[in-house]
């Protein structure tokens, strides 16, 4: 049995849908590079990475076909970058393993790397008009409006029984439409702190709106204090002019992409002695740690850093790829060539800067 508020839903869709490049089409290629990009970043930072994505990558062919160094410099400012190993690795498993056919279901579509219940769902509701639901944060924020949920959101349970609820209101018509007007609700109307109700399509039928509690919707536990680090890099010169950057290792935090290498410091440790410390532990080399270059507050999903960049003269001990995937002595005109993490390229930008001003 769909929503009995499906149908003004999908009238407000039709009449108020933003006109987004990925929407009118039924290429399941482009769909899914939008919904993985999508993923925990705003629409209006994915548009222009969307768009010069499919100029290098026009295809999954070409997007297996390249180098994964390559998909990474494009990713580059996107963040999540889990998200661009996958979709290389998906598009590699699709080109190679399954001819260049992408799977028909949501439930075969959750065999690609990085493609979970939600990911599959939206893909095949649009590309397919398989009637599967999605549940990302902004249908459960509509959800826990629609029926004035007091229960935590984030608990197994209660994500389980939204996710049956958002079965039950599938529509056989129009899922994919449905889906992403429920998407679009909740990120334009029904939006975290401030919903605008008396623009909403389906107030008549929104429980919290009638109880006065939709500010308080949906229900989340406390965030724990976000801890903080502080981490060195070495911004390490040889006598022709050459920075020392590593690759850092394939998976885990920023998997694949290029720093100026070091580490965190422990506990009585100075960040002089903890930069020598790490560069021995990752490369194998010694460095004479000079002054600090920069300093570069970031934050993460779930921490915060504050990255203490110095200038160091290469002493001894030829690179060796301990601790990191890769290393290389790269003039600094060439560092665009490479993907850095956001702190790196603020690293970058600095020097860049200096340099100039000494011109």
């Amino acid at each position: 049995m769909s929503a009995p508020f499906t149908l003004p839903l999908l009238a407000w869709y039709d009449q108020h849908a933003a006109n987004l490049p990925w929407r009118g089409t039924q290429n399941v290629y482009r769909i899914w590079l939008s919904e993985v990009m999508l993923q925990q970043t705003q629409v209006e930072t994915v548009i222009p990475y969307y768009h010069r994505f499919l100029m290098a990558f026009p295809t999954v062919e070409a997007l297996a076909e390249a180098p994964l160094d390559a998909v990474l410099k494009l990713w580059e400012g996107l963040g999540y970058y889990s998200r661009a190993r996958n979709l290389h690795k998906a598009a590699r498993f699709v080109a190679t393993q399954l001819q260049g056919v992408f799977p028909a279901t949501a439930a075969t579509l959750q065999q690609l790397p990085g493609v979970g219940r939600y990911t599959a769902g939206a893909i095949a509701s649009i590309a397919y008009g398989e009637a599967v639901p999605v549940l990302d944060g902004n249908v459960i924020r509509v959800f826990a409006r629609l029926t004035d949920l007091d229960a935590d959101v984030t608990q197994t349970a209660v994500k389980a029984g939204l996710w049956l609820q958002a079965e039950r209101w599938i529509p056989a018509e129009r899922p994919g439409d449905y889906n992403q007007a429920l998407m679009e609700l909740g990120r334009t109307v029904c939006k975290p702190r401030l919903p605008l109700c008396a623009d909403c399509p389906i107030r008549a039928h929104c429980a919290a709106s009638a109880n006065g509690t939709q500010t308080q919707r949906p229900v989340r536990k406390a965030k724990a204090a976000t801890p903080h680090y502080d981490v060195t890099a070495g911004m390490i010169w040889n006598d022709r002019g050459e920075l020392l950057i590593a690759q850092r290792p394939a998976d885990g935090l920023l998997g694949g992409l290029w720093e100026f290498p070091g580490g965190k410091q422990e506990a009585d440790e100075s960040l002089p002695a903890c930069l020598q410390r790490e560069l021995r532990e990752e490369l194998a080399i010694e460095v004479e740690v000079g002054e600090l270059f920069t300093v570069v507050r970031h934050a993460f999903t779930h921490f915060k850093i504050t990255l203490h960049a110095f200038t160091c003269r290469y002493l001894s001990g030829p690179p060796q790829a301990l601790g990191v995937q890769d290393w290389a002595w790269v003039r600094p005109e060439h560092l665009a060539h490479y993907s850095f993490g956001k702190a790196d390229r603020e690293v970058i930008r600095t020097l860049h800067e200096r340099r100039n001003m000494l011109l």
